[in-house]
């Protein structure tokens, strides 16, 4: 394949990329109610975000560069266990948050928490419980962030921009998050809400556009089903097995549905998607986003088949390094088969749909740090502007961390990692969302309940060896134990999880053991903007700010 450097491409990428820029730094006076020196107005957004903004928002944050690369490409590798679940995953998830994400709304609206660590925290009554919450989010969030790089490297290389030498490979990459980082510190949460708008809409004209034209230019739909049914029953040389399954057979039931599950409940665990939630005006909209949202899975799922019709396109996926890269076969089917200004409004689709995600995310972890390591244990007496201090000098530390991650190591690793911290997320669901409708579970079963399945969920996923490449983290499946199915590792984990709460619960409550002080009230979680009792987020400012577990109030 050619790697020379095409330049309409590249000339329309810059191009939207300096509007977005633009969009970005603009951001820091939108819609805003005070100065960015506190979290709420920083990282949150002023909490004030409604419908309209927040189903972009949203949007934006869950389906990221690497959604919009590494479904189709699992379609493309191995078939539909492994790319297909995202759609009825996405599907179910948003019963889940609709049930409970009002409550978490409400609950932070009253006592002013910023992260689910500072729920967990006041829940319980446990700082410790409130860190190891915070120390999974983080965990699970820098692997995200890394891969939101890896698609837009796929992106770069695609246009031509490579090299051997770590300059010419990496300095697009350098530069992009380079103006990432300036404009999320200078606007915080408000210029990825913006610029969602931008992202949401190139994406929805570019798989619009893809599955009208290119069925056409491909032979139809028949003919690409037909090849990838073909590639799929195709023996792996390495394994000597069909290289995926078109349709999962019944073996791979158990898979499909447990992956599927899985995902679902931990969406909403990581921290950005709360983050997101949390910078809402109020608990309908909330609601009302988990009744819209679907219309994505319908752009997912069309999106998933475009790594059936790579297949038919005969992409090459091999990368600078002459390696097979399944990530670059969306990127090399929109080079193959478009022209090139579409092609360059495609990339450009990519590269933002990086930029959201990427910002929101590390504007949560830097949250995590700031109110539940550096407040509670550093600093117990951080003014509101100490916080949004600390918290954006650490987001650059992660985008930073992410950036060193993506250059400096192999990309099947932040892969792996990927699958682990979808695992290692899921471990904090018993603490958050059990949290919003009961206090029974004990504070210390839940943190012993978090600690066994981190460690049974790490080792089982290492023990999980790639056929081909033989190394270890090889995927996010192993078989349930006593039995030959095969289930997600995360739910597996989480059932044993689960198990180890309830019993040490009725262990630690018949021996009487110290539960915590709870700091919410049952009115708490039903509470909405403007009900008697709510205070607003400026008077909850002006006294000092909200009471955190070390400080909590009845």
């Amino acid at each position: 394949m050619n790697h020379s450097v095409d330049w309409v491409q590249l000339v329309i990428v810059v191009l939207i990329f300096a509007a977005v820029t633009v969009m970005g730094f603009m951001a820091a006076r939108w819609r805003r109610t005070g100065d960015l020196d506190n979290l709420d107005e920083w990282g949150l957004g002023g909490r004030g975000f409604g419908t309209f903004i927040t189903w972009f928002l949203l949007g934006g944050d869950l389906y990221t560069a690497y959604t919009f690369i590494a479904v189709p490409a699992a379609m493309y590798a191995t078939g539909a266990i492994s790319g297909f679940f995202a759609v009825p995953y996405t599907i179910v998830v948003y019963p889940l948050i609709f049930v409970f994400m009002a409550r978490l709304w409400s609950v932070s609206h009253r006592q002013g928490y910023v992260t689910p660590a500072d729920f967990v925290g006041g829940r319980y009554g446990s700082r410790g419980l409130s860190l190891a919450v915070a120390v999974t989010g983080i965990l699970a969030t820098m692997p995200y962030i890394a891969l939101q790089l890896v698609g837009m490297q796929a992106v770069f290389e695609t246009m031509g921009l490579g090299g051997d030498n770590l300059l010419a490979k990496d300095l697009p990459l350098l530069i992009a998050f380079a103006v990432l980082a300036a404009y999320t510190y200078s606007s915080g949460l408000r210029a990825p809400a913006m610029i969602a708008f931008v992202k949401d809409g190139l994406i929805y004209l570019v798989i619009g556009a893809a599955i009208l034209y290119l069925p056409g230019q491909l032979g139809g739909w028949d003919s690409i089903f037909d090849a990838a049914k073909t590639k799929m029953e195709t023996p792996n040389p390495t394994t000597g097995k069909p290289t995926g399954a078109f349709i999962p057979g019944e073996a791979g039931y158990s898979a499909y549905w447990t992956l599927a599950l899985g995902s679902a409940m931990a969406l909403f665990m990581y921290p950005h998607s709360v983050t997101a939630v949390l910078s809402t005006k109020n608990r309908n909209v909330v609601r009302r986003n988990a009744a819209i949202l679907p219309a994505y899975s319908l752009l997912l799922g069309l999106l998933a088949l475009l790594g059936f019709m790579a297949i038919k396109a005969n992409v090459d996926i091999k990368g600078l390094d002459g390696l097979a890269n399944p990530q670059l076969a969306i990127p090399r089917l929109f080079d193959q088969e478009f022209p090139a200004w579409f092609a360059g409004i495609a990339f450009a689709a990519i590269a933002v749909g990086a930029l959201v995600p990427a910002a929101i995310m590390s504007i949560a972890a830097a949250n995590l740090f700031t109110r539940n390591i550096y407040r509670d244990f550093l600093k117990p007496d951080a003014t509101p502007a100490q916080e949004a201090k600390v918290s954006k000098l650490s987001s650059l530390l992660v985008k930073f961390g992410a950036l060193i991650f993506v250059v400096g190591m192999d990309k099947t690793i932040s892969l792996n990692l990927q699958l682990l911290g979808g695992i290692w997320i899921l471990q904090t669901f018993p603490a958050i969302v059990g949290g919003l409708f009961t206090r029974w579970f004990h504070r210390w079963a839940l943190l012993a309940g978090w600690a066994v399945a981190m460690v049974w969920g790490t080792v089982s996923a290492y023990n999980v060896v790639n056929p081909a490449t033989k190394k270890h983290f090889g995927g996010s499946l192993a078989n349930i134990p006593f039995t030959e199915k095969q289930a997600y590792i995360g739910l597996t984990a989480f059932v044993l999880n689960l198990v180890i709460v309830v019993v040490l619960t009725v262990l630690f409550r018949a021996l009487k053991l110290p539960e915590g002080k709870d700091s919410t009230h049952p009115t708490d979680y039903t509470a909405d903007a403007g009900d008697p009792g709510v205070k607003d987020l400026d008077e909850l400012l002006d006294e000092g700010g909200p009471a955190g577990p070390a400080t909590a109030k009845s």
